[in-house]
């Protein structure tokens, strides 16, 4: 007669523990950067310019939110997610701003925010489910890359023309 009372309580233990997980919200996974031209590869890049970046996965891991702030940089063209260690160049797999025209002159502020899915991975990860970005974030193999451009031949002239990187950092929670 007394196992009835232990598995009862086994039963009710279990429960609850499912219960008590189902009802706890997924966390919001956030990974941040500093950019700067001395994370640029395959050299540093001695410039001014600096900024920060920060990616929020949202809690459903269907979309993440972004946010691009950079100080002092100079002709500002466009603004991509790469895939690659801190000490390789890799491919572009999101783009986060891509002006109609390259900011003129130098800029300090938000230049880029808003959000992205699935749909917007492109490269390598064209079709692939945001989960499959997320795990390369989560192993350190992602970083933001903000472009330059004077628009005068030859390209990587200086600060404010630097269309393969002025600025990078790699992303880390």
């Amino acid at each position: 007669m007394f196992p009835a009372p232990r598995i009862l309580v086994v039963a009710v233990a279990a429960t609850l523990a499912v219960l008590g997980s189902a009802a706890a919200p997924a966390a919001e996974l956030v990974f941040t950067a500093n950019l700067d031209g001395a994370q640029t590869q395959p050299e540093p890049i001695a410039t001014a310019a600096k900024g920060t970046v920060e990616l929020r996965v949202g809690a459903d891991g269907k979309t993440i939110g972004y946010k691009v702030t950079v100080e002092h940089l100079a002709n500002a063209a466009a603004a991509d997610v790469h895939l690659g260690s801190p000490n390789q160049n890799g491919p572009s797999v999101v783009r986060l701003w891509r002006g109609n025209s390259v900011k003129q002159g130098d800029f300090s502020g938000v230049l880029a925010e808003g959000t992205f899915d699935a749909g917007d991975l492109t490269g390598p990860m064209t079709g692939a489910p945001l989960a499959d970005l997320v795990e390369e974030l989560d192993a350190g193999t992602v970083y933001v890359n903000v472009h330059t451009s004077d628009g005068v031949d030859p390209p990587n002239s200086g600060p404010g023309d630097f269309r393969l990187g002025e600025i990078r950092g790699q992303l880390t929670k």
